[in-house]
C-alpha cells in the first residue's frame, strides 16, 4: 500500500493544493445525476435527492442494461448515456450507486469530469486508484463524500458525543457487531470480495470506530469461512484494533439468526458505558450507565430514545454535502479520514496479503 501521510496539511501540500473549494450559489438547486443504480442504498438516495429542495434530479445513467431492465418503475426519470453524464456542464453532482465492483471506477470517472461526487461504500479494493481519485478531486477543488450509512445515525452520534465530552471517562474499549443473515444469492454476491461480509458491512462499524478513536497502532484480524454453505464467503470475521490506552473489537458475521436485532455499538469508559442496540428501527435507543453523573446525565442506568431527523432517509449526508458545495461549511469527514478508513479496511480484509 502507498504510504501517504494522513495529516490534512501534508495531503494538501502533496496535492499542490491550498485553495478553497469554489462555492456554488445558493440561489439555485444543485443539479444532480446518478451513475449506477444497482447498490442497495440507491432507492433511498434517489428519494432523498427527489425530496430535498437543495437538489434537482437531472437524470440517471446505468450502463448495465440487465440492471436497467429490473428498474422499469424509473421510466419517468430521464436516462443519460455515460457521455451525456460526464460531459454535461449542467450537472454539478454525481451520486455513484452502482454495484460494488463498479463504484470506484464510476466515481473516478466522475472526478476526472470535474464533478462533485457522493460515492457509496465500500470504495473498491484498489487503494492506489482510490488515493489517486481523492487527490485528483482535491486538485479539482472538489470532494468525494463517502456514503457510510451510520455517520448520521442519531444514536451512534449520541454515544460518540458522550465519549468525546468525557462523560464516559477514559475510553478503554469500543465493541461493535453487525450480523446479517444472508440469502444464498446475497452470500454468493459477497463471496466475490476478499473479506466477504467484513468488507461489505464491516466498513460501517470501522468508520464509526475510527471516528472516535482515530488511526490504530496495530490491526489484527481473523477472516474466516465457518458456515455450512460451501460458497467460500468470509462469513465469520473479527478485527481487533489496538491503541495506546484502548482496544476496539469489530465482529461481523453472516451466521446469526435474526442478527439485525442483535447489532451493537458499545463504548466503554472509566465512568460508564453507552450502548446502541439495535441500529433500527426508530426510536433508536442508547443505553447509558454511569458511575457518576456527567453532563446532562444522572448516575446509574438510563435509556435515551431518539427519532430519525425529519426528511428522507439520507437527509444528513446530503444536507451537509449541499452546504459543502455552496461553501457554507467544511467537510465533517476529510479526505485524510476517508483514506485512513479505507486503508484500515483493506488491512483488516487482508487485501493484497
Amino acid at each position: 500500500m502507498s504510504k501517504i501521510p494522513l495529516t490534512r496539511r501534508t495531503f494538501i501540500k502533496a496535492s499542490g493544493l491550498a485553495t478553497a473549494m469554489p462555492a456554488l450559489a445558493s440561489s439555485r438547486a444543485i443539479r444532480t445525476a446518478f451513475y449506477g443504480i444497482a447498490h442497495g442504498h440507491f432507492p433511498g438516495k434517489l428519494r432523498t435527492i427527489q425530496e430535498m429542495d437543495e437538489f434537482q434530479l437531472v437524470g440517471i445513467c446505468e450502463p448495465n442494461q440487465s440492471v436497467m431492465d429490473k428498474h422499469s418503475t424509473l421510466s419517468a426519470v430521464p436516462f443519460l448515456t455515460e457521455s451525456e453524464l460526464l460531459h454535461s456542464t449542467e450537472i454539478d453532482l454525481i451520486v455513484v450507486e452502482s454495484d460494488v465492483p463498479d463504484l470506484l471506477r464510476y466515481a473516478h470517472r466522475s472526478v476526472e469530469a470535474g464533478k462533485w461526487v457522493h460515492m457509496d461504500k465500500p470504495p473498491g479494493d484498489d487503494i492506489e486508484r482510490f488515493e489517486q481519485m481523492i487527490g485528483q478531486a482535491t486538485s479539482n477543488n472538489r470532494m468525494v463524500q463517502m456514503g457510510y450509512k451510520w455517520r448520521y445515525h442519531p444514536a451512534m452520534s449520541t454515544a460518540i458525543r458522550l465519549a468525546r465530552e468525557g462523560w464516559l471517562g477514559a475510553v478503554y474499549m469500543v465493541r461493535s457487531t453487525l450480523n446479517k443473515p444472508l440469502s444464498v444469492k446475497q452470500r454468493l454476491a459477497m463471496a466475490r470480495y476478499q473479506g466477504g461480509i467484513m468488507f461489505i458491512e464491516g466498513c460501517h462499524m470501522l468508520d464509526r470506530t475510527l471516528d472516535l478513536l482515530g488511526k490504530p497502532q496495530d490491526v489484527r484480524s481473523w477472516i474466516r469461512h465457518d458456515g455450512i454453505t460451501q460458497d467460500g464467503l468470509a462469513d465469520n470475521n473479527l478485527a481487533v484494533l489496538t491503541y495506546k490506552e484502548a482496544l476496539a473489537e469489530i465482529y461481523i458475521a453472516a451466521l446469526q439468526p435474526n442478527g439485525n436485532s442483535y447489532r451493537t455499538f458499545e463504548i466503554l469508559g472509566s465512568n460508564g458505558t453507552a450502548t446502541v442496540r439495535p441500529y433500527f428501527p426508530a426510536p433508536y435507543k442508547v443505553y447509558v450507565d454511569l458511575k457518576e453523573a456527567a453532563g446532562p446525565y444522572r448516575t446509574g442506568q438510563q435509556v435515551l430514545e431518539l427519532e430519525n431527523p425529519p426528511g428522507p432517509p439520507f437527509v444528513g449526508d446530503f444536507t451537509d454535502l449541499a452546504k459543502i458545495i455552496r461553501g457554507q461549511m467544511a467537510p465533517n469527514y476529510t479526505a485524510d479520514f476517508d483514506l485512513m478508513t479505507h486503508r484500515t479496511l483493506l488491512e483488516i480484509c487482508k487485501v493484497g496479503i
